[in-house]
């Protein structure tokens, strides 16, 4: 077996920061546990603050100093979202502790093409959640864990540290690895120092026997999980059937910019969980709760829907279709707490990359730009065409709202794959010409020795006649010839001429539409 350790060392501090303005992040920061410092940024450290100080010594330190309590609620979403993005690798991952994530890797080395491809892409996968990862490998899962806990080699590119392939260069790696890695020593790390013992070797020279009555199984049991001569067994992660994840504001957000900022964070650990779930997002709810207006007792709430036309992986992407349906949406108050869901997936990896683009690429281009227009605009305002069974020109269509999972879609989907499949398709024997721009009414023309003027000068008829006589079950009947004919500046026009008597009048050519 082979492992892999992601410690996240500043996980709690990272997972708040997210939650923070731009501007913010270059201030010192520390969050408190039990009215102590439990965790620094860059910036605060450099100004003397460490964990360990008290409340109001850090504050005398550093007068500018952001305060905010640790929240174990927070840390875990935070993890859990790591967790996620390592289940896209190997479905071995368990959590070792409130920093660590273990992936069993062994049999998904041949699939990734090895270790160095693996860890790779798992850091391509890590990269949008923001955190710094230190990385071990090693043939016991403690081990491993241990490793990445106490060589801090690998940064948030996950270089690997300490890494062992075989239980005893493992054992070697660990023989010089603090005492205070181990659970179970810390609370006989008194009495340990002072029997002179400091390092894993140290302990493992020590009779048995004696151990055991000081200082209980449970410590050398715990060597012996770590040093590989004791069964590790683990308990694996499930992934959840729907996405929920909630994300408390540190400063409350005025403007959809700064709301669009905090579900970046949401979006990023939604793709994480899509793609291990190996799928992509068909639509997600973007629920946000709202400061209380004076007299209320709870907070009004706003949701967006977000529909995609087409499935998609890309936080990216997402992102632009929620800044687009956000720029419509007027806050009714400052914003508190943003909270994600999704169950609508669509199962299948994204199509990969193409060199040259073909029928489908191009298709889905198109199918992107009618989410932009749609998230931009709203669905009733981007339409589309809709044949209808009539034939008359006025009434053979009506426009729809262009939404995802229609028959336009469909057919997109479909003409890109019989292209590329090259299957052949039998064209209509007698194919109908007809114009794509036609007048929501037809307009009357002035005809001249039979043939009808338009601006002022002859029409040349060059195709036609097409008769059309329908309308007959409505009570609005019509019976016309239809011909293509030629203006002056040598475009194309499409007229008629009525053969029912009053039909629009005296007239009796009309202009229906005009070809592109």
């Amino acid at each position: 077996m082979l492992w892999l350790a992601l410690h996240l060392p500043r996980l709690s501090l990272e997972a708040f920061c997210a939650t923070l303005p731009a501007q913010a992040h270059a201030c010192p920061v520390a969050l408190i546990a039990e009215h102590r410092v439990h965790s620094v940024n860059t910036a605060a450290a450099e100004r003397g603050l460490e964990p360990g100080l008290k409340r109001s010594t850090a504050l005398a330190l550093a007068a500018d100093l952001l305060l905010a309590e640790s929240d174990a609620a927070r840390d875990a979403a935070a993890l859990q979202a790591v967790a996620h993005a390592a289940l896209a690798f190997t479905p071995a991952v368990t959590l070792q502790d409130t920093q660590t994530v273990l992936l069993e890797v062994q049999a998904s080395l041949r699939l990734f093409g090895g270790l160095a491809a693996l860890r790779q892409r798992l850091a391509a996968a890590l990269a949008p959640l923001g955190h710094q990862v230190q990385v071990a490998a090693a043939p016991s899962a403690l081990g491993a864990a241990l490793l990445a806990q106490w060589h801090p080699a690998g940064r948030g590119d996950l270089v690997l540290g300490a890494h062992a392939t075989r239980l005893s260069a493992l054992q070697a790696l660990l023989a010089a690895a603090p005492l205070g890695l181990l659970n179970s020593s810390r609370e006989h790390g008194q009495a340990l120092q002072g029997m002179g013992l400091h390092t894993l070797s140290d302990l493992s020279r020590l009779p048995r026997a004696g151990l055991a009555r000081r200082f209980g199984e449970e410590l050398l049991d715990e060597l012996d999980r770590a040093l590989g001569l004791q069964a590790d067994s683990r308990r694996w992660l499930e992934l959840p059937a729907v996405f929920e994840s909630r994300l408390e504001l540190f400063a409350r957000a005025d403007s959809t910019e700064q709301v669009l900022y905090g579900a970046a964070v949401l979006l990023a650990r939604l793709v994480a969980w899509a793609q291990a779930r190996h799928a992509r997002v068909g639509a997600f709810t973007l629920r946000m709760r709202h400061e209380p207006r004076r007299h209320q007792t709870t907070a009004e709430a706003t949701e967006l829907r977000v529909e995609l036309a087409e499935p998609a992986g890309d936080a990216a992407h997402l992102q632009t279709l929620l800044r687009e349906r956000l720029a419509r949406v007027e806050l009714a108050a400052p914003t508190l707490e943003l909270q994600l869901h999704c169950s609508q997936l669509v199962a299948g990896h994204a199509p990969n990359g193409e060199l040259f683009p073909t029928r489908a690429s191009q298709a889905e281009g198109l199918t992107r730009l009618l989410e932009r227009l749609r998230a931009r605009l709203g669905d009733a305002q981007v339409q589309r065409l809709e044949a209808v069974a009539d034939h008359r020109p006025e009434r053979a269509s009506r426009a729809v709202p262009a939404q995802g999972g229609t028959a336009a879609s469909a057919a997109l989907a479909a003409t890109a794959m019989a292209t590329e499949l090259r299957v052949e398709r039998v064209e209509p024997a007698l194919p109908l010409h007809r114009p794509v721009w036609l007048w929501p009414e037809p307009l009357p023309l002035a005809e001249r020795e039979a043939l009808p003027l338009l601006d002022g000068r002859p029409l040349q008829l060059v195709s036609g006649p097409e008769r059309i006589e329908a309308g007959w079950w409505d009570d609005t009947p019509v019976a016309r010839d239809y011909f293509i004919a030629q203006a002056a500046d040598g475009s194309l026009v499409w007229v008629y001429r009525g053969r029912l008597p009053g039909e629009r009048g005296e007239v009796n050519w009309f202009l229906q539409g005009r070809f592109a």
